[in-house]
């Protein structure tokens, strides 16, 4: 197969919107990371978003849409609290789980009766999904358990002659994916964080949302069961191994400098994660690609110190813990 590279013209739009609309793949930007997206009810396309990725077949998709016109194709109850998370955080790295309408393929789904919404804010992903017609399931446009893609050359390191097209919209906004909010409940709760936070939430909502209790453990623990199917798989892992240092700043910066000094005398490259000044945001926006770069470096070993885990800093350990295995030196 020929990938076919395309911008984010009104026509290359108009050809990707067909694709999609003939059984296709293709590779999006978003405002988040990359999606790889197939009509949501064609269940032989969606099927084929798993082969191509590796993809764990209980592990489901999100289905994209741009118009909340679409809602009623997906979901068979907009309840008045659904309505407030739309009103304050759509469109936008949002994304809603709700009941399934039976149309909705299982494939999709996971095999569940519920199903993850979401309406992204990227200006060339709304026009994709408006050329589509239809709504799109989309997993992130990376090969299952390596770091997520936010460029469309990420994109292409791991689909070039497996899918039909990939819209090069420039890098993604955010960086890592959209927060994922369970809204089945009685009470809002964060399967998945994301840069839209609880304390974003609650300030904006006037509720309470609770988080799943399994965020952020070790997949070996007791305790751990997430709510959410994809959490308990291996995900963003470079190929080298990582080790992030947890502790006072002043000695993790010695442990990681010293750690390094030790394996590059012994021939290995180490490559040390350092985020811009903006911290969390910074980290978030910078992560994968960082984890890519290592990769196309060939390093031995990847070093970083830890993050806060409150607001956004929580959501970026969320994938870096799971990027190191759960690797953690307290110093």
């Amino acid at each position: 197969m020929q990938t076919r590279y395309l911008s984010t013209s009104e026509e290359d739009m108009r050809i990707a919107g067909e694709i999609v609309r003939n059984g296709g793949l293709v590779a999006f930007p978003t405002e988040t990371v990359y999606g790889l997206g197939a009509d949501a009810f064609d269940a032989e396309a969606v099927e084929n978003i798993y082969t191509v990725k590796g993809r764990p077949a209980d592990n489901p998709s999100i289905v994209h849409i741009w118009s909340r016109d679409q809602l009623g194709l997906i979901t068979p109850e907009v309840t008045p609290m659904m309505e407030k998370v739309m009103d304050a955080f759509w469109p936008g790295p949002v994304t809603m789980i709700c009941q399934r309408i039976f149309t909705v393929p299982y494939v999709t789904t996971g095999g569940l009766e519920t199903v993850g919404i979401r309406m992204p804010s990227d200006p060339a992903a709304r026009a994709f999904l408006k050329a589509a017609d239809c709504p799109v399931a989309a997993p992130s446009a990376n090969l299952s358990g390596k770091p997520s893609p936010t460029t469309a050359e990420h994109v292409r390191e791991d689909f070039d002659g497996r899918i039909d097209a990939i819209i090069d919209g420039g890098p993604c906004e955010f960086g890592i994916e959209s927060t994922v909010i369970d809204m089945t409940g009685d009470v809002p709760m964060i399967l998945r964080p994301g840069i839209m936070t609880a304390e974003d939430f609650h300030e904006r909502l006037g509720v309470p949302v609770i988080m799943d209790p399994a965020l952020n453990k070790k997949p070996e623990d007791p305790d751990f069961h997430p709510k959410a199917p994809g959490m308990k798989y291996r995900h963003y892992a470079p190929k080298a191994p990582m080790i992030i240092f947890e502790g006072e700043e002043e000695k993790v910066l010695e442990a990681i400098e010293q750690m390094k000094t030790e394996h590059e005398m012994e021939g290995e490259n180490v490559i040390v994660l350092e985020f811009g000044q903006n911290g969390a945001i910074d980290a978030a926006h910078e992560l994968f690609a960082m984890l890519r770069d290592a990769d196309r470096e060939n390093a031995d070993l990847i070093l970083a110190a830890a993050l806060p885990q409150k607001g956004v800093g929580f959501s970026v350990m969320n994938r870096m813990l799971k990027s190191a295995g759960f690797n953690i030196r307290k110093v």
